[in-house]
Protein backbone atom coordinates (compact mmCIF):
# COMPACT_ATOMS: atom_id res chain seq x y z
CA UNK A 1 0.00 0.00 0.00
CA UNK A 2 1.35 3.43 -0.60
CA UNK A 3 1.44 5.30 2.51
CA UNK A 4 1.35 8.45 0.49
CA UNK A 5 -1.79 8.01 -1.16
CA UNK A 6 -4.76 10.07 -1.16
CA UNK A 7 -8.31 8.48 -0.26
CA UNK A 8 -11.36 9.00 -1.44
CA UNK A 9 -15.20 7.61 -0.96
CA UNK A 10 -16.81 7.05 -3.80
CA UNK A 11 -20.52 6.21 -3.80
CA UNK A 12 -22.88 4.15 -5.87
CA UNK A 13 -19.01 3.29 -7.15
CA UNK A 14 -20.55 -0.58 -9.35
CA UNK A 15 -21.77 1.03 -12.36
CA UNK A 16 -22.23 4.27 -14.33
CA UNK A 17 -20.54 7.35 -13.46
CA UNK A 18 -19.24 6.34 -10.08
CA UNK A 19 -17.27 3.58 -11.58
CA UNK A 20 -15.95 5.89 -14.21
CA UNK A 21 -14.22 8.37 -11.92
CA UNK A 22 -13.17 5.68 -9.40
CA UNK A 23 -11.33 4.25 -12.16
CA UNK A 24 -9.54 7.14 -13.28
CA UNK A 25 -8.79 8.01 -9.69
CA UNK A 26 -7.46 4.30 -9.12
CA UNK A 27 -5.06 5.51 -12.42
CA UNK A 28 -4.31 8.26 -10.26
CA UNK A 29 -3.23 6.08 -7.39
CA UNK A 30 -5.85 6.84 -4.86
CA UNK A 31 -6.85 4.30 -2.51
CA UNK A 32 -10.65 3.97 -2.55
CA UNK A 33 -13.26 2.87 -0.20
CA UNK A 34 -16.14 2.39 -2.25
CA UNK A 35 -19.73 1.56 -1.52
CA UNK A 36 -23.26 0.30 -3.89
CA UNK A 37 -26.42 -1.49 -2.94
CA UNK A 38 -25.31 -5.47 -4.96
CA UNK A 39 -22.34 -7.09 -3.70
CA UNK A 40 -21.42 -9.33 -6.86
CA UNK A 41 -21.44 -5.99 -9.27
CA UNK A 42 -19.32 -4.24 -6.08
CA UNK A 43 -17.13 -7.01 -5.98
CA UNK A 44 -16.31 -7.15 -9.78
CA UNK A 45 -15.49 -3.81 -9.28
CA UNK A 46 -13.08 -3.91 -7.14
CA UNK A 47 -11.83 -5.86 -8.97
CA UNK A 48 -11.29 -3.44 -11.82
CA UNK A 49 -10.02 -0.60 -9.99
CA UNK A 50 -7.41 -2.60 -7.99
CA UNK A 51 -6.06 -3.66 -11.73
CA UNK A 52 -6.16 0.23 -12.84
CA UNK A 53 -3.87 0.87 -10.19
CA UNK A 54 -5.38 1.86 -6.82
CA UNK A 55 -3.38 2.10 -3.86
CA UNK A 56 -6.20 0.13 -2.27
CA UNK A 57 -9.05 -0.62 -2.58
CA UNK A 58 -12.14 -0.91 0.35
CA UNK A 59 -15.47 -2.38 -0.85
CA UNK A 60 -18.40 -2.04 1.40
CA UNK A 61 -22.11 -3.15 0.16
CA UNK A 62 -25.22 -1.12 1.09
CA UNK A 63 -27.78 1.60 1.00
CA UNK A 64 -26.46 4.46 2.11
CA UNK A 65 -29.88 5.70 3.19
CA UNK A 66 -29.17 2.95 6.31
CA UNK A 67 -27.46 4.47 8.97
CA UNK A 68 -25.40 1.56 9.72
CA UNK A 69 -24.28 1.55 5.98
CA UNK A 70 -22.64 5.03 6.83
CA UNK A 71 -21.34 3.79 9.89
CA UNK A 72 -19.42 0.72 8.01
CA UNK A 73 -18.23 3.41 5.56
CA UNK A 74 -16.80 5.61 8.31
CA UNK A 75 -14.91 2.93 10.01
CA UNK A 76 -13.94 1.71 6.68
CA UNK A 77 -12.34 5.21 6.11
CA UNK A 78 -10.73 5.27 9.62
CA UNK A 79 -9.41 2.01 8.78
CA UNK A 80 -7.69 3.80 5.60
CA UNK A 81 -5.92 6.55 7.79
CA UNK A 82 -8.85 9.35 7.05
CA UNK A 83 -10.42 10.72 3.92
CA UNK A 84 -9.37 13.66 1.17
CA UNK A 85 -12.17 13.09 -1.47
CA UNK A 86 -16.06 12.62 -0.56
CA UNK A 87 -17.97 11.82 -4.11
CA UNK A 88 -21.96 11.55 -2.89
CA UNK A 89 -22.44 9.76 -6.54
CA UNK A 90 -25.22 7.21 -4.97
CA UNK A 91 -28.81 8.14 -5.89
CA UNK A 92 -31.92 6.67 -6.55
CA UNK A 93 -34.60 7.93 -9.53
CA UNK A 94 -37.28 7.35 -7.25
CA UNK A 95 -40.59 6.30 -8.64
CA UNK A 96 -40.67 4.97 -12.13
CA UNK A 97 -42.22 5.62 -14.35
CA UNK A 98 -41.66 9.01 -13.34
CA UNK A 99 -44.96 10.87 -12.49
CA UNK A 100 -46.37 14.38 -12.27
CA UNK A 101 -46.49 15.75 -9.41
CA UNK A 102 -50.11 15.99 -8.68
CA UNK A 103 -49.91 11.97 -8.41
CA UNK A 104 -46.55 11.37 -6.36
CA UNK A 105 -46.22 9.21 -4.14
CA UNK A 106 -45.24 10.55 -1.17
CA UNK A 107 -44.18 8.01 0.73
CA UNK A 108 -42.25 6.89 -2.25
CA UNK A 109 -40.81 10.82 -2.53
CA UNK A 110 -39.63 10.69 1.23
CA UNK A 111 -37.27 7.41 0.39
CA UNK A 112 -35.74 9.60 -2.74
CA UNK A 113 -34.97 12.60 -0.19
CA UNK A 114 -33.54 10.03 2.38
CA UNK A 115 -31.18 8.71 -0.42
CA UNK A 116 -30.29 11.51 -2.37
CA UNK A 117 -30.05 14.44 -0.13
CA UNK A 118 -30.51 13.16 3.66
CA UNK A 119 -27.58 10.46 3.17
CA UNK A 120 -25.29 12.26 1.63
CA UNK A 121 -25.32 15.61 4.21
CA UNK A 122 -25.05 12.34 6.86
CA UNK A 123 -22.00 11.10 5.31
CA UNK A 124 -21.17 14.84 4.91
CA UNK A 125 -21.30 15.09 8.52
CA UNK A 126 -19.06 12.23 9.92
CA UNK A 127 -16.39 13.21 7.43
CA UNK A 128 -16.31 16.75 8.05
CA UNK A 129 -13.27 16.88 10.46
CA UNK A 130 -10.93 14.45 8.47
CA UNK A 131 -11.84 16.87 5.34
CA UNK A 132 -10.93 19.80 7.44
CA UNK A 133 -7.94 18.77 9.14
CA UNK A 134 -6.51 17.30 5.24
CA UNK A 135 -7.70 20.27 3.02
CA UNK A 136 -10.18 17.93 1.43
CA UNK A 137 -12.80 18.12 -1.02
CA UNK A 138 -16.76 16.99 -1.47
CA UNK A 139 -18.07 16.34 -4.55
CA UNK A 140 -22.35 16.04 -4.76
CA UNK A 141 -23.36 14.72 -8.38
CA UNK A 142 -26.22 16.46 -9.25
CA UNK A 143 -28.74 17.18 -12.00
CA UNK A 144 -29.98 19.88 -14.33
CA UNK A 145 -33.31 18.87 -13.28
CA UNK A 146 -33.04 20.92 -10.09
CA UNK A 147 -33.10 23.41 -11.78
CA UNK A 148 -34.81 22.99 -14.97
CA UNK A 149 -38.65 22.43 -15.01
CA UNK A 150 -38.93 19.15 -16.90
CA UNK A 151 -42.62 17.53 -16.67
CA UNK A 152 -42.64 14.24 -14.94
CA UNK A 153 -39.14 15.22 -13.15
CA UNK A 154 -40.35 17.02 -10.11
CA UNK A 155 -39.65 14.36 -7.81
CA UNK A 156 -36.30 13.63 -8.90
CA UNK A 157 -35.40 17.01 -9.10
CA UNK A 158 -36.61 18.28 -6.29
CA UNK A 159 -34.26 16.19 -4.21
CA UNK A 160 -31.24 17.05 -6.32
CA UNK A 161 -32.39 20.87 -5.68
CA UNK A 162 -32.03 20.29 -2.11
CA UNK A 163 -28.84 18.85 -2.42
CA UNK A 164 -27.47 21.63 -4.59
CA UNK A 165 -28.91 24.19 -1.61
CA UNK A 166 -26.96 22.09 0.86
CA UNK A 167 -23.86 22.24 -1.47
CA UNK A 168 -24.19 26.12 -1.43
CA UNK A 169 -24.73 26.71 2.16
CA UNK A 170 -21.85 24.37 3.17
CA UNK A 171 -19.29 25.93 0.44
CA UNK A 172 -19.84 29.23 2.67
CA UNK A 173 -19.67 27.26 6.41
CA UNK A 174 -16.64 25.18 5.35
CA UNK A 175 -13.58 27.71 3.25
CA UNK A 176 -11.31 25.01 4.67
CA UNK A 177 -13.03 22.38 2.26
CA UNK A 178 -13.54 22.14 -1.48
CA UNK A 179 -17.09 22.06 -2.34
CA UNK A 180 -18.54 20.97 -5.71
CA UNK A 181 -22.01 20.37 -6.39
CA UNK A 182 -21.76 19.01 -10.41
CA UNK A 183 -24.30 18.29 -13.11
CA UNK A 184 -22.50 15.35 -15.17
CA UNK A 185 -25.13 15.82 -18.03
CA UNK A 186 -26.99 13.07 -19.61
CA UNK A 187 -25.66 9.84 -19.57
CA UNK A 188 -25.63 6.50 -20.55
CA UNK A 189 -26.83 4.79 -18.01
CA UNK A 190 -29.57 2.24 -16.56
CA UNK A 191 -31.26 5.20 -14.86
CA UNK A 192 -31.98 7.65 -17.83
CA UNK A 193 -33.19 4.25 -19.45
CA UNK A 194 -35.21 3.69 -16.02
CA UNK A 195 -36.61 7.16 -16.39
CA UNK A 196 -37.74 5.95 -19.96
CA UNK A 197 -35.49 8.17 -22.21
CA UNK A 198 -33.38 7.20 -25.23
CA UNK A 199 -30.22 6.26 -22.87
CA UNK A 200 -28.23 4.52 -26.15
CA UNK A 201 -28.34 8.50 -27.33
CA UNK A 202 -26.52 9.64 -24.65
CA UNK A 203 -23.17 9.74 -24.43
CA UNK A 204 -20.94 7.59 -21.75
CA UNK A 205 -20.32 8.33 -18.18
CA UNK A 206 -16.31 8.23 -19.15
CA UNK A 207 -16.70 11.86 -20.55
CA UNK A 208 -18.38 13.06 -17.58
CA UNK A 209 -16.27 11.59 -15.46
CA UNK A 210 -13.69 12.55 -17.19
CA UNK A 211 -14.56 16.13 -16.79
CA UNK A 212 -15.13 15.89 -13.13
CA UNK A 213 -11.76 14.14 -12.39
CA UNK A 214 -10.45 17.34 -14.04
CA UNK A 215 -12.75 19.41 -11.56
CA UNK A 216 -10.80 17.16 -8.71
CA UNK A 217 -7.15 17.10 -10.32
CA UNK A 218 -7.22 21.04 -10.51
CA UNK A 219 -8.67 21.29 -7.23
CA UNK A 220 -11.20 24.24 -8.92
CA UNK A 221 -12.95 26.80 -6.97
CA UNK A 222 -16.28 26.17 -4.46
CA UNK A 223 -18.89 26.37 -6.62
CA UNK A 224 -21.97 24.62 -9.19
CA UNK A 225 -20.23 23.09 -12.25
CA UNK A 226 -21.44 21.89 -15.43
CA UNK A 227 -19.34 18.47 -16.79
CA UNK A 228 -20.03 20.07 -20.71
CA UNK A 229 -18.36 23.71 -19.58
CA UNK A 230 -15.36 21.64 -17.92
CA UNK A 231 -15.15 19.56 -21.06
CA UNK A 232 -15.05 22.42 -23.31
CA UNK A 233 -12.46 24.57 -20.83
CA UNK A 234 -10.18 21.76 -21.38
Amino acid sequence: MTETAKTALVTGASRGLGKALARLLAQDGWRLVIDARGAPALEAAARELDAAGAADVIAAAGDIADPAHRAALAAAVRGAGGLDLLVNNASTLGTAPLPRLAGYPVPDLERAFRTNTLAPLALIQAFLPALRERGGAVLNITSDAAVENYATWGGYGATKAALEQLSNVLAAEEPAVAVWWADPGEMRTAMLREAGEDADAAPPPEEAAAALHRLITRRAPSGRYRAADLAAAR
